[in-house]
């Protein structure tokens, strides 16, 4: 993901046309700061620099907006992860070590900044608000069914246990990039994501038999 700082409250409205676009922004932003719960209508309005007018017209309730801020996380990292450099290389196990350390990169900076989007919001509104729980299962998925493919050509080329698939695989790594993210919370401190993140390369090597 990229790195999404929080701006300050604009003083002036956001472009015509671009308030939904900008409000969603500004929930990302927000919601990966101080979450959910604690981030109100009122604010995501000053941050996105529109009016409260402008946020009725475009979602019914701040429920809406987490709806359609956690689909717009999906189409944001989605370039990000097909456009990186790894994605190039011939090998697919080399395709997913090179993920991994992709991810393991993005590990810098305050915790607002590498930290998920729908990760942070589901652990608040999982019990909730269905609506939100759901699209952000979808947005889970999307990242894991984008991950399958290398790790399937993987398991083909070199073979792993039976019990191993690939979707499977792909959900323990981003249990493992969620639970680094919120060990990096109770620290404040990305450094025991990135060591949690370097045990599962060692992991994916092992498991393919990669020394």
């Amino acid at each position: 993901m990229t790195t999404t700082r929080t701006p300050a409250a604009s003083k002036t409205r956001a472009p015509r046309g671009s308030a939904r676009a900008a409000l969603i922004a500004a929930a990302h932003a927000t919601v990966r700061r101080q979450g959910y719960a604690a981030t109100s209508v009122d604010e995501i309005c000053a941050v996105a620099g529109v009016t409260k007018g402008a946020f009725f017209h475009h979602f019914e309730s701040k429920e809406a907006l987490g709806v359609a801020a956690a689909e717009g996380w999906t189409e944001r990292a989605r370039p990000m992860f097909e456009l990186a450099p790894h994605n190039r290389l011939g090998d697919p196990l080399d395709r997913l070590l090179g993920h991994i350390d992709f991810r393991l990169a993005m590990l810098d900076g305050p915790t607002e900044d590498y930290t998920c989007f729908v990760g942070t919001m589901v652990q608040e509104a999982y019990a909730t608000s269905d609506r939100i729980r759901a699209a952000c299962e979808a947005s889970i998925n999307a990242y894991c069914e984008a991950l399958a493919p290398d790790i399937q050509a993987a398991i083909d080329l070199y073979g792993v246990p039976d019990d191993v698939t690939a979707i499977g695989l792909a959900q323990h790594v981003q249990s493992v990039l969620q639970g680094a993210f919120v060990l990096a919370k109770t620290t404040n401190d990305p450094a025991i994501a990135r060591g949690t993140v370097t045990h599962l390369k060692r992991y994916v090597r092992m498991l393919f038999g990669r020394d």
